[in-house]
């Protein structure tokens, strides 16, 4: 037996550590398009609901479910397409904040640095002020599309500045992002604090609430977007709580009255066209899913993810 061929033997008889889709698992990024990247921490903080730490590895789980061809539109290998590569989690310790926000973001920067979009698989909310400062180190004045059922851009305390209610207020308040263009779409339900909207407004975000834009409906909606944000670098952040808890049970906090299934699948469609430079996938919490529902349908939302930065959505 040839040395080639006793190589594959062998790699024909092991598996690897699990990835998204069974992307290659490699930080060699110099033919990545797309890398995606784990960040499994979550401040700790919720009331009851502890357990985002574990999404990412419930989305790589349930993407087995997801098949790598789209017979009506991409009936190709996307993996293939982008040199899809998943570089597995950042080194984070859950409840250790600040390190752990340092880590993701070094993380995520390499992959900006070697000219790849980050898919981030959070964790709670929070992960998206990392991933953000790593992408606004290439791309200062990032406009945020964030679609969630809370703008996460609350008041805070300086004794407890960082929280997955917080972290949209940090990055306006240390400039990372241009608020006036930036959008925290399908809000609604109820909150901890009066004023959060007001506080939102008060940094310069644009809110569309869910009450709104089922009222507009989404292709005006999605005028709207594809008008103020047309040829900047988009930062596209997707809170899974958006959608309904019937569809997406195990979210840190799941609100009624969100998307279905299918109109937060055609919704991400509608950013076709959009300069997106970084996404982050968020707020699975595997100890209060049910059969695995929200991670499915999170993997599911990162492969319609890369299917837009392969432009063919």
């Amino acid at each position: 037996m040839s040395p080639a061929t006793a190589e594959l033997a062998a790699a024909e008889l092991h598996r690897g550590p699990l990835t998204f889709m069974g992307a290659p698992f490699s930080h060699d990024l110099s033919a990545a398009k797309a890398a995606i990247l784990g960040a499994p921490f979550d401040c700790g903080l919720h009331l009851f609901r502890i357990g985002a730490r574990q999404g990412p590895q419930s989305i790589r789980e349930q993407s087995r479910l997801v098949r790598p061809f789209q017979s009506e539109f991409a009936d190709y290998d996307i993996r293939a397409r982008l040199g899809l590569v998943d570089c597995g989690d950042a080194a984070v310790t859950p409840g250790r904040i600040e390190p752990s926000f340092e880590r993701i973001e070094e993380a995520a920067f390499r992959i900006v640095s070697a000219g790849a979009v980050p898919v981030g698989f959070g964790g709670d909310g929070s992960v998206s002020l990392p991933l953000i400062r790593a992408a606004a180190r290439r791309w200062p004045n990032l406009a945020v599309l964030h679609v969630d059922s809370h703008t996460d851009a609350y008041p805070y305390e300086e004794t407890e500045p960082y929280t997955a209610a917080t972290q949209f207020t940090h990055a306006a308040l240390e400039q990372r992002i241009a608020p006036s263009v930036s959008y925290h779409v399908g809000l609604r339900g109820s909150t901890y604090c009066a004023g959060a909207y007001d506080h939102t407004r008060s940094l310069g975000y644009n809110l569309i609430t869910m009450r709104e834009l089922m009222r507009r409906g989404q292709q005006d909606v999605l005028a709207e977007l594809h008008e103020r944000l047309a040829k900047r670098p988009v930062y596209l952040s997707w809170d899974m709580d958006v959608f309904d808890p019937a569809v997406a049970p195990g979210v840190c906090s799941p609100t009624w009255g969100g998307f279905t299934a299918r109109e937060g699948i055609d919704f991400l469609r509608g950013f076709a066209g959009m300069n997106i430079v970084a996404v982050d996938i968020n707020t699975v919490s595997p100890p209060h899913d049910v059969n695995g529902m929200a991670a499915f349908l999170a993997a599911h939302m990162a492969y319609e993810s890369l299917l837009l930065l392969a432009g063919d959505t």
